[in-house]
């Protein structure tokens, strides 16, 4: 059972701490919204976040707090953090371009930016983290590997998501290839392929 699987690996991964906070990363429309929904469904029932193609849908943390689990008598208490999607800048115009007014593009632009600080912010109270990546695009980028560093810099365990396989031009394997040396496991949140790797890959990450 996938849940057991990545209950007792959190377990011995946090030891005694029962509370603790799982944050999912990423460039901006990696698909984030759409796996945290994901798993938010799979674990409570609910979804958690709104989904848009427009950038920048989510500009602040949503929470779904003190999501408690049960197996095999053992209980923990977990809060599910989808984080804004990060960007090296953020432009009004992109959203004019995408047919929004100019005072409400501006609106959403000064929010992202603000949403994407709160992200970078919430590095300090991040026990575990997925970093969604687009299988469809380049994944060397600037975005991807700040990300990174910083989770690496805080010692931040993580496994990166390559999404999006569903799509006929995914290449999961870009992402591999530049991120060797961390655990990868390719999904489609939209499409619910292979999230039960997701979770058995977790677990055998605390072998």
């Amino acid at each position: 059972m996938p849940f057991r699987k990545f209950i007792n690996w959190l377990t011995s991964l946090f030891g005694s701490k029962k509370s603790f906070s799982l944050g999912l990363y990423g460039n901006v429309n990696a698909g984030k919204s759409t796996l945290a929904n994901r798993i938010s469904k799979d674990w409570t029932g609910e979804e958690m976040s709104q989904v848009s193609e427009i950038p920048h849908e989510t500009r602040e943390v949503i929470k779904k707090e003190r999501v408690s689990l049960q197996v095999d008598g053992v209980s923990i208490t977990m809060n599910l953090l989808d984080m804004p999607g990060i960007a090296t800048k953020v432009d009004y115009r992109d959203f004019v371009k995408r047919g929004m007014k100019a005072a409400d593009a501006q609106k959403r632009a000064k929010e992202a930016t603000k949403g994407i600080i709160e992200a970078i912010k919430w590095l300090e109270h991040v026990d575990a983290a997925l970093l969604v990546m687009d299988a469809c695009e380049d994944p060397y980028t600037q975005v991807n590997i700040t990300i990174l560093g910083n989770l690496e810099a805080r010692k931040i365990p993580v496994i990166i998501v390559a999404n999006k396989i569903d799509k006929k031009n995914a290449k999961p394997d870009r992402i591999k290839n530049a991120f060797p040396q961390h655990r990868l496991v390719e999904v489609s949140a939209l499409k619910g392929t292979h999230v039960d790797k997701l979770y058995k890959a977790i677990a055998e990450c605390a072998k």
